[in-house]
């Protein structure tokens, strides 16, 4: 059995979303001092849509692919629906991700939320502080 499955692999040769949005709605950005993986999403949201979203990664391989997939999954979504996706949920649609390349699917999660938290607080609007992570970092 392969390390990577062939939709990580994917991802990262051609990944996805990548690049930046000038004049972003929200920027969310999260680092990982301990595996060096660096990522920031930019969103454009019109009406509640998420009608753009783009990515920079520093990091490996896996960290590429969970920003690739990340982004894949909620372009096109509705905020509510942004604010469910899990790390869980990217690692899954990647075919799977391995036990110590897991955080990456973590950060690309907490990245979205950190940037529509941004978006929130951009624009005055109230939101359920309880829905975003505490900080931009993780323990693994």
């Amino acid at each position: 059995m392969a390390l990577y499955s062939e939709k990580v692999m994917d991802h990262f040769r051609n990944p996805r979303n990548i690049g930046i949005i000038e004049n972003a709605d929200g920027i969310g950005e999260v680092g990982n001092a301990k595996c060096g993986d660096i990522m920031k999403i930019y969103l454009k949201i019109d009406n509640n849509i998420i009608t753009d979203v783009k990515f920079e990664t520093f990091g490996c391989g896996s960290a590429i692919a969970s920003s690739s997939m990340a982004t894949e999954m909620i372009k096109g979504k509705s905020i509510d629906d942004a604010l469910t996706l899990t790390n869980k949920a990217v690692a899954e649609a990647l075919d799977g991700l391995p036990a110590h390349k897991m955080h990456c699917s973590v950060l690309a999660e907490e990245a979205i939320k950190l940037a529509l938290k941004d978006y929130y607080e951009k624009n005055g609007i109230s939101y359920d502080h309880s829905k975003f992570p505490e900080c931009s970092c993780c323990e693994h």
